[in-house]
């Protein structure tokens, strides 16, 4: 019992074996102990090696963005899940979708369905913003220039020739309201243009909103 209270104040961001095992120094095979957790729904697995606590331990339902952070990683929290979080989209968002310089990987878990687009370094450290709050933990997700950015660069397809074709994307694609883009940082989100992926697109994406 007195490990399970130290597995409680360890806290509710989802805990990694390595924070787990000091608790259990004392076993000859603390994995066991661990499995034995797992199966009695003390800790709930989210994948090997990570962990969160069960229901019977505590109540409160883990923060999908850490859990994004921290199931493969590095990665930010972006595309469709970033526009929802920054109220960009008015869409509902039923599953996790983030940024990696890893590869490609979808995660099926008991809190839902994480998936993650690779793209590369240089590209992946632009417009990272850190949320969250000391009580429940800190989560890395786009900012929402980059949110957008990275919902046209990972896009299949999305390719504009024109400003109109612009205006429709986000209209009537995104169901965006372009009176509340004026506000992004378009100096910036111009700087970003030489970087990136598609860079017409982009730019002619900056070109609109300046002219909004």
């Amino acid at each position: 019992m007195n490990e399970l209270l130290e597995l409680m104040n360890l806290g509710k961001i989802p805990l990694a074996t390595s924070s787990i095992l000091p608790i259990l120094n004392g076993y000859r095979r603390p994995y066991d102990k661990i499995n034995y957790w797992v199966k009695k729904g003390d800790l709930i697995q989210v994948k090997k090696g990570l962990y969160v606590l069960g229901q019977k331990l505590s109540n409160n339902i883990p923060n999908p963005y850490l859990l994004a952070n921290q199931l493969h990683g590095p990665s930010y929290v972006s595309l469709d899940s970033a526009l929802s979080f920054h109220g960009m989209i008015p869409e509902r968002v039923f599953q996790t979708s983030s940024v990696t310089t890893r590869p490609n990987r979808i995660f099926d878990t008991p809190f839902g369905r994480f998936d993650y687009s690779q793209v590369r370094a240089s590209y992946f450290s632009l417009g990272i913003i850190s949320q969250g709050n000391p009580e429940s933990g800190f989560f890395m997700i786009a900012s929402r220039e980059k949110a957008l950015w990275d919902k046209i660069v990972l896009t299949s397809g999305t390719l504009f020739r024109s400003k109109l074709e612009v205006r429709e994307y986000l209209e009537e694609d995104l169901r965006m309201d372009i009176a509340e883009l004026r506000d992004l940082d378009l100096r910036t989100m111009g700087e970003w243009v030489p970087l990136s992926p598609k860079k017409t697109s982009l730019k002619l994406l900056v070109d609109t909103l300046v002219e909004s």
